[in-house]
């Protein structure tokens, strides 16, 4: 089973009040740096075979933090930027918040698309197809690293999970956090969400509570081992 690391990039000094969205030349804050910094313990005793990254610079500086000491380059691929938000890139989210197409969003995502920009499913769309081309790429036993987005994150989560995108808002994906999904034959499997700790991964999981067994299911019953 493929598994995915999916890390939203550190704080930047446009992340809370503004929508900076694909505006150029927006890096790390300071704090952000820390952030990207610790991000790169919490996984360092994960085998990484690929990182990946959104072409925007605050995820390359995010997954850059990622990659030094691992002999890995930072592969950059444009299917993981930023929602395109058009007109509303660099506007204050409370002025935003004043906009009819605000609770579009907020309620109704999969039929929101931006002024002058892109719609929030062919965003989802752009995403997903990325994350499957790369299990594919690396393989069933490939453990790598994507570093994007908010929303694009929520995104793929909310396909990993089955659920439409009208709900993809019950989502969080915080600066730095870590969300895990395992890609296996039938079905993904979402191990960890949002999440601030140190990651361990089992090696030998797939034999132990994986992949397809003689009921044809790739789900351990009752729950399985525990073993991720």
């Amino acid at each position: 089973m493929t598994t995915l690391l999916l890390a939203r990039h550190g704080l930047t000094d446009l992340t809370g009040p503004v929508l900076a969205g694909r505006t150029p030349g927006v890096h790390l804050s300071e704090a952000g740096r820390a952030q990207a910094a610790a991000l790169a313990g919490r996984v360092a005793g994960v085998r990484l075979d690929a990182i990946v990254s959104s072409p925007l610079e605050r995820c390359r500086e995010t997954a850059q933090a990622v990659s030094e000491g691992r002999g890995l380059d930072v592969r950059i691929d444009d299917r993981f930027i930023e929602c395109g938000y058009g007109e509303w890139t660099g506007r204050p989210l409370a002025e935003l918040a004043k906009e009819p197409l605000w609770q579009v969003v907020q309620a109704h995502p999969s039929a929101a698309t931006f002024p002058e920009g892109e719609s929030v499913a062919e965003m989802q769309h752009r995403a997903v197809s990325a994350v499957r081309e790369w299990n594919r790429i690396l393989g069933s036993k490939a453990v790598y690293l994507v570093c994007s987005h908010g929303d694009v994150i929520k995104a793929i989560v909310a396909d990993a999970l089955g659920l439409h995108l009208d709900q993809f808002q019950r989502i969080t994906a915080d600066p730095a956090a870590l969300t895990v999904i395992r890609y296996a034959p039938l079905r993904p499997f979402v191990l960890r969400v949002n999440d601030m700790g140190e990651l361990r991964l089992a090696e030998d999981s797939e034999e132990k509570d994986g992949g397809e067994n003689i009921t044809g299911s790739d789900a351990a019953v009752g729950g399985g081992p525990g073993t991720t």
